[in-house]
């Protein structure tokens, strides 16, 4: 039975984002309430997540979707979540989300979870 690569690849990337959606705590936090230092790339991508992420991942806290400053997902894992959406999260192709702005959106990503582990929280 010849099974499609691409398939394949999904069904483990899916399988990989609920394991660790299931690691997360269930609590709804607050969103920081300090400055993040953000360099220009992660300037550029607070814009990208203000007019993409934040509606539903306020300040990366948990909100509609799950939080993002407790996972400790690798970036390609993180893009193909962007690219391809998975349950009520949205799919956000090229057209909506250029491959620079992408990069900037993680940076800015890298930068919350950074923060959010120097502030004190887990």
């Amino acid at each position: 039975m010849l099974i499609d690569r691409t398939f394949l690849l999904r069904g483990l990337v899916c399988g990989a984002l609920l394991v660790g959606a299931a690691c997360g705590s269930a609590r709804r936090r607050e969103p920081l309430s300090m400055p993040v230092d953000l360099d220009q790339r992660a300037e550029r991508g607070r814009s990208v997540f203000m007019a993409h992420c934040h509606q539903c991942h306020p300040g990366g806290e948990a909100g509609l979707g799950p939080a993002l400053n407790d996972k400790a997902f690798p970036t390609f894992l993180k893009k193909f979540q962007v690219r391809h959406g998975l349950g009520a999260m949205p799919s956000f192709g090229e057209k909506r989300i250029s491959d620079t702005q992408l990069e900037d959106l993680m940076a800015y990503l890298g930068a919350l979870r950074q923060s959010r582990s120097v502030n004190g929280g887990k």
